[in-house]
């Protein structure tokens, strides 16, 4: 994706046109964004583009990488521990503008994985679906392997898609993926990328072997610095954040004169992603690079969704780190606004507002700890009991003239719709606890640790703490 937005740049001048041409004609596509495939949301104004990096031993067209690439990637046995998506990415383009956010999402958060296969790391999302259409394509009779591997990814990356839709609330129009040699061969063709660490590190895992300071990196031990997540502080939330100036440095370098400009490297970073990226079918390529040829370093930015205690226990997966959906939900819903300084909505007094919380989950206790958190927010108890029949979505409801303190209930349990019924009493809301809920109440959130959206730890109230600068594609920035 920094490739395709590097190369835009020089669609002005015509200078990189054949070339990006031949490269959009020889890309490999698949379908997996449609009516079957990617949702059924309304567009929302936004160009919204999953990138995905696979941990795959295979090239874009499915043949199995050499073993001497492989050792050199000291990148294992992929039976060993199963396909994964190791990278997860959104790029947010908002109203097709010459600006972008990138948003990370940490390979262990612990969400709804669609499909039905309950709550898991999210990394394993495009492994369930794919495992599955195996043994459906098996049972069906389907003996090519290149067939049943070539449908199998598609079904994994559908059900990896919804999985980021249900979570986010955006509607993904594009899907872009690549594997490990890819991201290997692009380091080399550009000549490498600026990173700075703030100490030096060491793991015999990803092969990681780092000094302290500024230093370029390209092919296995870019992979290294980016792939590394033991021996870091905040183990895979550091890594989130090596990605995103990695990712940040990639940009500076592409977009920088000199790289794209050079008929060698132009040749070799074509040839890279040639063999290494998979787009979805009915993306035009060529028209998304006119659209973001304004692009410019200091016009990408990289986050990382709200995240909350980093080691949270859970029955099937081990170690995860704790997600909270509807806060989810609301980053991505206010991601690319700007703040305007002043805000029209009017100020609500917590014990002005009466709450009654009604369990429609199915979990036992959720109402009264949902309540018992309002009550700690200084709102008023009003009680709580299980609702009449269970519901999908939490929802506040109110009565007339009621809106203001329903909409303060909602944003104090992390962003629920809300809505108005005539038959709750003025002064009250009413709490309807569905099973989508994830805030104030579940899974001791209360107690978790604070965490940025960069993935830097925050301080507790009351104590000092120092902003990390955000990551840009304009400079480079140590890390861990």
């Amino acid at each position: 994706m920094v490739a395709f937005f590097s190369v835009a740049v020089l669609l002005g001048t015509g200078y990189a046109w054949a070339n990006f041409q031949s490269l959009a004609n020889n890309l490999t596509t698949t379908d997996v964004i449609g009516a079957d495939g990617g949702g059924e949301r309304p567009a929302d104004g936004s160009i919204d583009i999953l990138m995905v990096g696979m941990d795959a031993r295979t090239d874009a067209k499915g043949n199995p990488l050499p073993q001497h690439i492989l050792d050199e990637l000291q990148a294992g046995d992929e039976s060993a521990g199963g396909l994964n998506t190791d990278t997860i990415i959104l790029m947010h383009i908002p109203n097709d503008t010459g600006k972008a956010v990138a948003v990370s999402f940490p390979r262990d958060s612990y969400v709804k994985i669609a499909g039905g296969y309950g709550r898991h790391k999210i990394n394993s999302a495009y492994g369930y679906g794919k495992n599955d259409a195996v043994a459906d394509l098996q049972k069906k009779g389907v003996t090519d392997p290149a067939q049943v591997e070539q449908e199998s990814k598609k079904a994994g990356a559908k059900n990896l898609i919804q999985t980021v839709q249900d979570l986010t609330g955006v509607t993904i129009d594009h899907y872009a993926e690549i594997n490990l040699v890819g991201f290997y061969d692009i380091t080399k063709a550009v000549g490498g990328v600026d990173v700075c660490l703030n100490q030096a590190t060491e793991d015999e895992y990803s092969g990681a072997d780092f000094a302290k300071g500024p230093q370029t990196i390209q092919g296995r031990d870019a992979l290294a610095f980016v792939r590394q997540r033991y021996g870091l502080l905040r183990g895979d939330l550091d890594r989130i954040v090596r990605q995103q100036v990695f990712m940040a440095g990639l940009a500076k370098k592409m977009l920088s004169a000199g790289t794209l400009s050079d008929p060698t490297k132009l040749r070799a970073l074509i040839d890279a992603l040639t063999k290494s990226i998979v787009l979805d079918k009915g993306w035009d390529v060529l028209k998304f690079a006119t659209q973001m040829k304004d692009l410019s370093g200091g016009n990408i930015k990289f986050e990382t969704i709200p995240t909350g205690n980093p080691e949270l226990v859970t029955p099937e997966d081990g170690t995860a780190i704790e997600i909270n959906e509807s806060e989810v939900k609301r980053f991505f819903k206010n991601l690319g606004k700007e703040p305007t300084g002043t805000s029209t909505a009017p100020s609500v007094d917590p014990s002005t507002v009466t709450v009654e919380v009604r369990n429609a989950s199915g979990s036992g206790g959720l109402a009264g700890r949902v309540l018992d958190a309002l009550v700690a927010k200084k709102f008023v108890s009003g009680g709580a009991a299980n609702a009449d029949t269970p519901m999908a979505k939490s929802v506040v409801r109110y009565g007339q003239g009621g809106e203001a303190g329903a909409q303060a209930v909602a944003d104090a349990l992390g962003g629920l719709d809300i809505e108005q019924d005539d038959d709750i009493p003025a002064g009250r809301a009413r709490v309807f606890v569905g099973s989508d809920y994830s805030g104030p109440g579940t899974q001791n959130l209360a107690g978790a640790p604070l965490v940025g959206l960069d993935g830097a730890r925050r301080a507790q109230p009351g104590t000092s703490t120092t902003e990390e600068p955000p990551i840009t594609a304009d400079g480079v920035r140590c890390v861990n």
